[in-house]
C-alpha cells in the first residue's frame, strides 16, 4: 500500500483502516474506523477532497477521484464493489456500488440506495434512498428489498472481518 502525501495534502487515516498491498490513498483523503480498501484501489484527493466513512469497504481495482470543485464524500457502511469507480459524487450511508458501476460528479447516491453491476450514473443524477438503479445510463428498476438489506449486512460484516484477519497477516510481513 502507498499512502502519499500532496502538495502538503496529507491522508488522515484512522489506526483500525485496513489498507491492502497495492492499494493508493493520495492528498487529502480522510479514512474513517474500519474503512478497508483493497488490492489496486486507488484514492484520489490530489485535488479535492475525500471522505469516506466507518466500516465502508473499497474492494479491488476502484477509483476513487475528486476533481477540484467535486469533493467525494463516502457514507458509513458502503460497499463499493470490485472495479466501481466514483468521481466526484456523494455516496450515502449503506449504499451499495456494484461492481464496474460508475458514478460520475456531483451525483448524489441516497442512503441505502443500490447502484447495479455496470451501470452509469450521470453527472448530477440524484438516486433516491433505498432505490435500485441499473443501465446505461441508470434509471430506477425497483426499491431495495428488506431481504437485500438484510444480505448485504451479513456481505459487510463478512468483509470487515477479512480485512481485520488480513490486517494481522500483513502486519506480521
Amino acid at each position: 500500500m502507498s499512502v502519499i502525501e500532496f502538495e502538503g495534502k496529507k491522508p488522515r487515516i484512522h489506526p483500525s483502516v485496513f489498507l491492502a498491498p497495492g492499494s493508493w490513498v493520495i492528498g487529502d483523503v480522510t479514512l474513517d474506523e474500519d474503512v478497508n480498501v483493497w488490492t489496486n484501489a486507488v484514492i484520489r484527493g490530489d485535488d479535492d477532497k475525500v471522505v469516506i466513512g466507518a466500516r465502508t469497504t473499497v474492494l479491488e481495482g476502484c477509483l476513487i477521484e475528486a476533481p477540484t470543485g467535486s469533493p467525494v464524500s463516502i457514507g458509513k457502511d458502503v460497499i463499493v464493489s470490485h472495479g466501481a469507480t466514483v468521481h466526484g459524487a456523494k455516496i450515502g450511508d449503506n449504499a451499495i456500488i456494484g461492481i464496474q458501476a460508475v458514478v460520475l460528479d456531483k451525483a448524489e447516491i441516497g442512503e441505502g440506495a443500490m447502484v447495479g453491476s455496470g451501470a452509469l450514473v450521470s453527472p448530477r443524477k440524484v438516486v433516491p434512498p433505498r432505490m435500485v438503479v441499473l443501465g446505461m445510463p441508470a434509471e430506477p428498476k425497483s426499491e431495495v428489498t428488506e431481504a437485500t438489506v438484510q444480505y448485504m449486512a451479513k456481505e459487510r460484516e463478512r468483509t470487515l472481518s477479512k480485512a481485520k484477519v488480513y490486517k494481522q497477516i500483513y502486519a506480521k510481513k
